[in-house]
């Protein structure tokens, strides 16, 4: 059933509407609200997928509903219904954010046409959030331990937040893939996420990188040139070894997270952005602090939410399941059919001392199959996973 809420103060009105749209089709199911404020607590209730609504209206006009409603559920298609004299402001509710606006009285053939585009496109725009809000199989998770269960479940809860959000863990254990979950089953998974590394930039270039330069400002500043804050604009930035950061870089990270605004280096005009910092790190930065190498007031700034991602020693349940999926995926990268594990090889790669964590079990694993038996065996483990 396709759910409509018409808000229009002419009973008569409402009667002809009604009567179009459910004799039309059965599958249309419509709910009436005599004026504006009725109609807003309707769709605070329940879910519609398309609203008519009049513009001239007693206790308040269908512009005013019209913002409301943006406001509450921006996805519900909205058609406004205008008068003769109130064509101007119908096509002012278009740049608004309406759908489309009908003039009265209502022409059949256009009242419908209009639901049934409306509607489609109403379809169009949920299956897109909710395919953006899958988490692409390039950054899967892979794990059933307690450990591994808590992180998604606590992604779940902080991803559509603009908290900002702190990831720990050591080398190699996915923190890059967190970072992804959190953008993706966000409100920003249609806008950008830019990755820096920060350990992998040289500190004199760091705040270029950053927030970007202008002609002049250094030696090699050929041009203007903006920064990843700017291209990350209206999505996330993710830092990931944030503790390397120069202390220049982290007080400029730290205005643009207390004002939103940033300064291209050799310039002092302000540029606004709307950016979700999610930052990463192997270090203690809390002993970083201590040895002022890490701004305390930064630290605060960034671990709103901490997630600590533990070391594959520490979820050595989650092997096999890690072991099925790194076959699957080299297995097609290579073209190749994908070999089997047998259970002791499996127990012993379960009772190996992963200090690389994800990244050196993938090796290893990539390595078992090229070097391997038709099935990995135990032998097969002693011989290839040495470190």
């Amino acid at each position: 059933m396709s759910k409509i809420l018409i808000i229009e103060d002419e009973a008569a009105i409402r009667r002809v509407l009604v009567k179009i749209l459910t004799e039309e089709n059965d599958s249309y199911e419509v709910t009436e609200a005599e004026d504006g404020l009725a109609g807003i607590d309707l769709v605070k209730k329940e879910d519609f997928d398309l609203m008519l609504c009049d513009i001239k209206m007693p206790k308040m006009d269908g512009v005013e509903v019209l913002e409301a409603v943006k406001k509450i559920k921006p996805e519900i298609p909205v058609v406004m219904i205008s008068g003769h004299g109130d064509l101007d402001t119908a096509v002012n509710t278009m740049r608004l954010g309406a759908f489309d606006y009908i003039s009265k009285p209502p022409d059949l053939n256009r009242l419908l046409n209009t639901v049934r585009i409306a509607l489609d496109r109403k379809e169009l725009v949920v299956e897109n959030t909710r395919l953006k809000k899958k988490v692409s199989k390039n950054y899967e998770m892979i794990g059933e331990s307690p450990a591994i269960t808590q992180i998604k479940e606590m992604i779940e809860k902080v991803a559509p937040t603009e908290a900002r959000v702190l990831i720990t863990g050591p080398n190699g254990t996915g923190k890059e893939l967190v970072a992804h979950w959190l953008h993706q089953k966000s409100d920003r998974s249609g806008g950008t996420m830019i990755e820096v590394n920060c350990a992998a930039i040289p500190s004199e270039l760091i705040e270029s990188e950053l927030f970007g330069h202008v002609k002049g400002a250094f030696t090699s500043a050929n041009k203007d040139r903006a920064g990843k804050f700017e291209a990350a604009n209206g999505g996330t930035i993710f830092l990931d070894e944030v503790g390397d950061m120069s202390l220049s870089a982290q007080a400029k990270v730290l205005r643009a997270l207390q004002e939103n605004k940033i300064q291209r280096v050799g310039s002092d005009k302000d540029i606004k952005v709307d950016v979700r910092v999610i930052a990463a790190t192997n270090k203690n930065l809390k002993k970083e602090i201590e040895e002022g190498n890490f701004r305390e007031d930064l630290y605060h700034r960034l671990a709103v939410i901490l997630i600590n991602v533990p070391a594959l020693n520490d979820r050595r349940e989650d092997i096999p399941l890690l072991v099925d999926y790194f076959t699957m995926k080299i297995a097609s990268e290579h073209g190749t059919a994908q070999k089997k594990f047998s259970k002791k090889a499996l127990k012993l790669l379960q009772e190996y001392d992963w200090t690389g964590n994800i990244r050196e079990l993938r090796n290893v694993i990539e390595r078992l199959i090229i070097l391997g038996g038709s099935e990995v065996s135990e032998e097969d483990v002693k011989l290839f996973a040495t470190k």
